[in-house]
């Protein structure tokens, strides 16, 4: 088999890290935006007012703060996994099925940037 029959051409890579260079600076500003949140409710949450709604208050604030702090931690394993395709561009291993060693289809990985793997390799891993 010819190798350039499971590689990407340096064209289709460009055009993969663009748009995970996009999706990472999006990412990272809802990261960040998430932090702020965090970082306000924490401030505020010095005042005692004492009263039994604040009791429930309380409770909501934080299931509320466990429910950011999950987010920023999804937004960060996101981040993370934008950041290895990009190392996986650089190292010619990108739109590579690490389940099939075939090529992931352009229109799946132009969804899932982050995939490496192709639809069957996902569904077998399922059974």
């Amino acid at each position: 088999m010819n190798d350039d029959n499971i590689r990407y051409s340096r064209e289709d890579l460009n055009e993969f890290d663009q748009i995970i260079q996009e999706k990472l600076t999006s990412a990272r500003k809802e990261l960040s935006f998430i932090k702020e949140t965090l970082n306000r409710s924490n401030e505020s949450g010095t005042d005692t007012t004492a009263s039994s709604a604040k009791v429930l208050e309380d409770g909501a604030e934080t299931a509320e703060k466990e429910s950011m702090n999950q987010l920023a931690s999804r937004q960060l394993k996101f981040i993370q996994q934008l950041e290895n395709a990009q190392i996986r561009i650089k190292n010619g291993t990108y739109g590579v099925c690490i389940g099939t060693g075939k090529l992931i289809p352009k229109d799946r990985l132009r969804a899932v940037p982050h995939t490496q793997h192709s639809i069957e390799a996902k569904m077998a891993r399922r059974d």
